[in-house]
């Protein structure tokens, strides 16, 4: 690990390794394994990385998408705090930090001697404007909602006071993922300035991203010169480009079927890592049918989840019964809540009305795996007499008609954050989902004075919302890295999409 990773967080820093918000992959050097080919580590290395996740833009407040997050996070941007692997919390661009014995108010300490690649040094005045324009009315951020700052003061060039309008234990965590940029930055959808390892180099739209080393980076270099994202638009034409050494490492394998070819070539090597990503059917739970809790329970009872796992993943990924996957610390199986069974969806369905079944649009992103997942449910819900139609649309589309504007009845989407529970407490989120327990649960543990306390009333809100089939959760995404041997130091895990590249390293 290199020295981006600096002392852990204290009291408050700790303790939010359990708390809410928004997961990060590893920092490389946890994962990776070693080369047994022979060489040397080129330091003046150029790294190829293959992925299907090309940013919308590179503003993480505008939309950019998980392909920003993916290739700017950690390299190019960083934040006053870092997670490892593990889910804990580091300093980074703060030096320590001090919490008032109320758990109102937060002093932060900056790091001496950060530049930006620009040249200008970092100032308490950046870290004002960033955390601004993450909770400001126009942001995209998913993680405002959680960051309820009331106030922010900089005495001086080092210090920043922030002043919270009611206590939150994951106030430290949540800053991990608020990226700290120039405050005097220009056109941050096209162009960047970060503190990271890596400045930008180009981007190309429908091509590439390239990162060169930043030689003014007030931490350890770079292991590698120079990093390269190519885009491509299937898994087919991305495990081609490894094949055929375009590409050193994937990212995020998306074909199953394609792995053996890899695993039987002593030049590769397959990773099978930790995903916080799910698949979900989530439902508009203020648009009817769906406002009924039974009609929800038939049709996730409905939908033979492991048929649809194995379909698409092959003996990859795992079933989950919630939004919690395993590595949260609030998990429990639930698989058996509104398990596989068709008498009992039929069963609930005539109990809510609807003994002959209805008809909804099924709101579907145009990229893999969802058209495969919707006509796979589509086939499911018509053997209990309900006709899905589905409507493919894109990204882009999705984003305004579903999570902005909520005009839909049901839709397919990939949730890749860890400890992302917590928006079943809102009711103003996109899926509706309004239950006054759940919401009270949900605060009460982001006030609680202990992280067991916290996980105690997140069980809770587990539990109830996987009984009131809040969404039809269909599976857990696998973690699948397929690298190059020469290549040694990159992420495994997907939590939240990022993948760190300066602690990769290549063979010569």
């Amino acid at each position: 690990m290199s020295k981006n990773s600096k002392t852990k967080a204290s009291l408050y820093g700790t303790a939010t390794v359990t708390v809410l918000a928004l997961g990060l992959t590893a920092c490389g050097g946890s994962g990776g394994g070693s080369s047994s080919s022979g060489g040397t580590w080129d330091k003046n290395a150029t790294v190829n990385i293959g992925s299907l996740y090309e940013p919308q833009n590179l503003d993480n407040t505008a939309g950019g998408g998980q392909g920003v997050t993916e290739a700017l996070n950690g390299n190019v941007y960083e934040g006053l705090f870092r997670l490892t692997d593990d889910g804990e919390v580091e300093n980074l661009l703060a030096q320590d930090h001090e919490v008032s014995k109320d758990g109102l108010t937060y002093t932060f300490t900056l790091r001496d001697g950060v530049k930006f690649h620009s040249g200008k040094e970092l100032t308490s005045a950046d870290v004002k404007y960033s955390l601004e324009k993450v909770i400001a009315d126009d942001s995209q951020s998913a993680r405002k909602s959680n960051l309820e700052v009331k106030d922010i003061a900089t005495p001086d060039a080092r210090t920043v006071k922030v002043t919270l309008s009611k206590k939150s234990i994951s106030f430290v965590y949540n800053l991990s993922y608020v990226w700290i940029i120039n405050s005097e930055a220009k056109d941050l959808k096209t162009t960047e300035d970060g503190t990271g390892p890596y400045k930008l180099a180009k981007w190309t739209r429908g091509s590439a991203l390239s990162l060169d080393r930043f030689t003014g980076y007030w931490g350890d270099a770079a292991a590698n010169k120079k990093v390269v994202f190519h885009y491509y638009k299937d898994a087919t034409a991305l495990n081609n480009a490894l094949l055929t050494d375009a590409v050193d490492v994937v990212t995020s394998e998306q074909s199953p079927d394609a792995l053996e070819q890899f695993k039987s070539n002593k030049n590769y090597k397959v990773n099978d890592g930790d995903s916080t990503t799910k698949l979900l059917l989530a439902f508009n739970d203020k648009a009817k049918p769906f406002t009924d809790v039974k009609v929800r329970q038939a049709v996730s009872a409905a939908i033979d989840d492991k048929k649809l796992l194995e379909s698409v993943w092959g003996g990859y990924g795992k079933l989950i019964g919630s939004m919690v996957p395993p590595t949260d610390p609030w998990y429990e199986d639930l698989t058996d809540v509104n398990a596989y069974d068709v008498t009992k969806a039929k069963k609930l369905l005539s109990e809510a009305g609807y003994a002959k079944g209805f008809s909804f649009t099924l709101d579907t992103p145009n990229y893999d795996p969802h058209p495969t997942a919707a006509t796979f449910i589509k086939s499911q819900l018509a053997k209990v007499g309900i006709t899905v139609k589905i409507n493919t649309i894109t990204p882009d589309e999705w984003y305004t008609k579903v999570y902005k504007n909520h005009d839909f009845t049901a839709t397919l989407q990939e949730h890749v954050n860890d400890r992302d529970l917590v928006w079943y407490g809102n009711p103003d989120f996109y899926w509706g989902y309004d239950d006054k327990q759940v919401t009270q649960w949900v605060e009460q543990a982001e006030q609680a004075a202990t992280t067991e306390e916290q996980t105690e009333l997140l069980k809770k809100v587990n539990r109830k919302t996987a009984e009131d089939a809040a969404s039809d959760w269909l599976y857990l995404y696998p973690q699948i890295v397929v690298a190059s041997s020469k290549l040694s130091g990159y992420p495994l895990n997907g939590l939240n999409s990022q993948f760190y590249a300066y602690d990769i390293k290549k063979k010569g």
